[in-house]
């Protein structure tokens, strides 16, 4: 006997009428029209059945910290960077535990289940670095948490990042990270990313690194990463997340880079929500809105993630862990609004960052596990549009959060007496 099957379900690849068989927390089939005998059986009736939502680039150290010490009255990058060395010194590893657990169960309840998160470890006491350490243990029955050691003063700007850094990474954090363009100069940016990259090879680390998240067209610290990546024979093990400043490098430049980091299997996380946000603060009009060249990048083969970034802290006052909210801006921005660019952004937010974090047994296949979330919706289309309710959460085919689905009751003469807001398909 099953210990679940599903059944009835549209899968994200536009299949229906499929059932998932679930035995010892994995899948063992995905078929049409199975029938078997489950200690539990559910009728997803017609709605998607999609693998869990996963964030590539998330800031847990910092969230839902918004208004400690103060409010970031100008809404800038660098205000919310001042604010965050203000609010370092005071920090507690309780209090950042406890608002990281928070977070947590925001995601589940979004069947987020899966995230990367980076962590300063600028500050000497490593606090962040043990707070999000001890999560990363509490939330492993339900959450995978994946934590980049970033070193958010520079890591050669602060004269013991490095140091720091090594014994982040000694602790048990699980990725190398660096942010170039704050270093002092150009020539330091690339002489970081050389050293980061080089550690990363030694100690057979992934890379992830905050690269040119400017609007400046000259920060092009991205090609020295492609180029560390391709020397250190890290090719598939490298990110580039923000990458914002190709948003305003020209196109001729544009046209030798891509390749390049095609060759090299650079992966890219972009953060529309926040990248929009803080990009172009300096322009009048036209403004520059600081998003890098997500369908460029994906019609060159490159793996393109789309994270959330920040959730009610320093550098943004908004945010909920919904990826399809992440997804949605995504779709807007970089104007993907054909029906297989639409599914692209679908896929941005769930099978992308989960190749990017390289997760183990991810996906709707017999042998992967059976992480899955049901949503109310009846195709990835839909699911963005609605911002689609996550009726039912699963993880290891264990039922981890549910919500009712969302409907209003109308009282309209002639009418029906409640609407879902589905456009129902012809049979």
């Amino acid at each position: 006997m099953l210990d679940l099957l599903v059944t009835h379900a549209t899968l994200p690849d536009g299949r229906t009428g499929m059932s998932i068989a679930v035995q010892n927390g994995r899948i063992t089939e995905v078929t049409a029209g199975l029938h078997a005998p489950a200690q539990q059986t559910i009728d997803a009736q017609g709605l998607l059945v999609s693998p869990p939502f996963v964030d590539a680039h998330f800031h847990m150290d910092a969230t839902l910290s918004y208004g400690l010490p103060r409010v970031n009255q100008s809404g800038t990058l660098l205000e919310g960077i001042a604010l965050w060395g203000e609010l370092k010194p005071d920090l507690t590893q309780e209090a950042l535990v406890q608002r990281a657990l928070a977070y947590c169960d925001w995601a589940v309840g979004k069947g987020l289940l899966a995230i990367r998160s980076h962590v300063d470890i600028c500050d000497p006491r490593l606090l962040a670095v043990e707070a999000l350490l001890e999560v990363k243990h509490q939330v492993a029955p339900y959450l995978d948490l994946q934590l980049v050691a970033f070193p958010q003063d520079g890591a050669l700007r602060d004269p013991l990042a490095m140091d720091k850094l090594k014994r982040a990474l000694d602790m048990g954090v699980d990725v190398v990270g660096g942010i170039p363009h704050f270093e002092r100069t150009m020539a330091d940016g690339a002489l970081s990313v050389k050293l980061l990259c080089e550690l990363a090879a030694e100690q057979g680390k992934l890379v992830d690194m905050h690269c040119d998240e400017s609007d400046d067209p000259m920060s092009r610290h991205i090609e020295t990463l492609t180029y560390e990546t391709q020397r250190l024979g890290l090719q598939g093990r490298v990110t580039g997340s923000h990458l914002t400043s190709m948003h305003s490098m020209d196109n001729y430049y544009v046209s030798k880079l891509l390749p390049l980091m095609a060759e090299a299997q650079i992966n890219v996380v972009s953060n529309p929500l926040i990248n929009i946000t803080l990009q172009g603060r300096g322009d009048t009009y036209p403004k520059r809105r600081g998003m890098t060249r997500v369908p460029e990048m994906m019609a060159h083969g490159l793996t393109v993630a789309l994270g959330q970034d920040c959730v009610m802290d320093p550098w943004y006052s908004l945010g909920s862990g919904d990826m399809l909210e992440v997804a949605s801006m995504g779709l807007h921005v970089a104007q993907m609004t054909s029906q297989a660019a639409m599914r692209q952004c679908f896929d941005a937010v769930t099978v992308n960052p989960a190749k990017i974090l390289q997760l183990d047994g991810y996906g709707l296949k017999a042998g992967c596990w059976a992480d899955f979330v049901l949503l109310q919706a009846q195709d990835p289309v839909e699911a963005i549009r609605l911002r689609a309710t996550r009726l039912q959460v699963y993880k290891r085919g264990k039922l981890l959060a549910q919500t009712p689905a969302a409907t209003a009751s109308l009282q309209l003469p002639g009418r029906p007496a409640q609407t879902d807001w589905l456009l129902r398909k012809a049979e």
